[in-house]
């Protein structure tokens, strides 16, 4: 039995074209309401390595058993991942992030650099 997949027909391109149009506005929507950062918190295997404002630019070398493992760059209100020792250096290909709750990790060293606003929490949500 053969089965054509070269065919697409009107309802085929409207659907596409709404799953196109909702990842447009979902993206634009998290773009447009969240806020801007002013801290940054980076921690290693879930301890917290330091705490730094997005308003002072300056390199922090995040050092692990006396060698630096990564070096965290905030400059004009954004940080990004600088340098990293581990073998894919997908931390440093995730770019500048500059709002709320955007995270930087890099696997390997188990480091996360994530951005908080002024108003920081622990917790989003407590369930008993």
């Amino acid at each position: 039995m053969k089965q054509q997949f070269d065919q697409f027909g009107w309802k085929d391109v409207v659907f596409l074209g709404g799953l196109l149009l909702g990842g447009i506005l979902l993206t634009v929507g998290i773009y447009l309401f969240s806020k801007t950062g002013a801290s940054v918190r980076i921690t290693i295997d879930g301890t917290v390595y330091g705490t730094y404002s997005l308003n002072e630019d300056r390199e922090i070398p995040v050092e692990r058993d006396g060698s630096v493992i990564n070096v965290v760059r905030i400059e004009d209100g954004s940080v990004r991942m600088e340098q990293a020792t581990c073998p894919d250096a997908l931390c440093i290909r995730q770019g500048a992030i500059t709002r709320e709750r955007q995270t930087i990790v890099c696997l390997p060293h188990k480091l996360v650099v994530e951005v908080y606003g002024t108003h920081e929490q622990e917790y989003d949500t407590v369930s008993q």
